[in-house]
């Protein structure tokens, strides 16, 4: 019997099969002999044990189109990206970081900044024009209102998203107007911090519609950049790209070097000032990191 893996927890995998509900599976020894695990979003065949119970095994997992480490999951095919663009107020460090991991993973990212009612239309302006000049979708919603969430839901259909971003940004209040339905557990904010407390413990798989899933995933304080150094770095600013062969350098990486067009366009206003400063900071950390 074929399903899909749409949560897995302590060793249990919780496979969907069309028509037969959810079964609480155990992987076989094969795949802990061989090194390897099933992932939330893997397609899987599995022996039934007992029907009545909902009870099997994993015995194969079939081939993805995607694997990634964090979060662990597999066959997505675009991520969503959720922060609050007011309390908290957006980490554009870390932002910049998911765009960076999921690029090097191949994976098309969707930025989504919540709470838009608690912004001024300077500071939205501000972060459209930085993030959609950097080639990326962008979307301002509040779920508080329920505004701005029909439009991103067309661009979800028949395909799995996964979302990320850090804690206390409404990720799972959004998930419950995105699926039209209270189906996840949603948490306050600690006024003390402005952090929020974390209410999604393990990735998981949720049925929006026929081929449409969203994949829900713990909140992240921090992520690293697997996919990077520092002469790489710049290769993930796709904005840089119209103007890096105009550098006096062919191996410029547009910081200390004379007659750089990508500095020049950033003092120009053409390149937003907000990522630029985000590439050095990185940069920073890149270099001392391998030191």
């Amino acid at each position: 019997m074929q399903g899909k893996i749409i949560k897995g927890i302590a060793g249990f995998y919780y496979v969907n099969v069309d028509g037969k509900g959810t079964f609480e599976c155990k992987a076989k020894g094969s795949f802990r002999n061989a090194g390897t695990k099933p992932l939330v979003g893997d397609d899987v065949e599995i022996d039934i044990i007992d029907e009545e119970k909902s009870l099997g095994n994993v015995t194969k997992v079939y081939k993805s189109k995607s694997r990634m480490i964090r979060p662990a999951c597999a066959n997505v095919d675009q991520a969503l990206i959720v922060f609050a663009i007011k309390s908290p107020d957006p980490n554009f460090n870390l932002l910049d970081r998911f765009l960076i991991y999921m690029e090097s993973e191949n994976v098309p990212c969707i930025i989504v900044f919540n709470k838009d009612d608690l912004a001024s239309e300077d500071e939205i302006d501000t972060i459209r024009e930085a993030y959609i000049n950097a080639g990326y979708p962008i979307f301002f919603v509040s779920v508080k209102e329920k505004a701005g969430v029909e439009a991103l839901r067309d661009l979800l259909e028949n395909k799995t998203t996964v979302m990320a971003g850090p804690s206390g940004v409404g990720k799972s209040s959004l998930i419950n107007l995105l699926c039209r339905k209270d189906i996840m557990e949603t948490g306050d904010i600690s006024i003390k911090t402005e952090r929020g407390k974390h209410t999604t413990r393990h990735a998981e798989l949720l049925p929006m519609g026929d081929g449409t899933y969203i994949m829900d995933t713990p909140g992240f304080t921090s992520l690293d950049i697997f996919g990077a150094d520092k002469q790489s770095l710049k290769d993930y600013y796709n904005e840089f790209a119209d103007y890096e062969s105009s550098c006096r350098f062919a191996d410029c990486v547009h910081i200390n070097e004379p007659d750089c067009a990508v500095k020049a366009a950033v003092s120009d206003g053409k390149i937003s000032k907000l990522r630029y400063d985000n590439y050095l900071e990185l940069f920073a950390q890149l270099g001392a990191r391998k030191n």
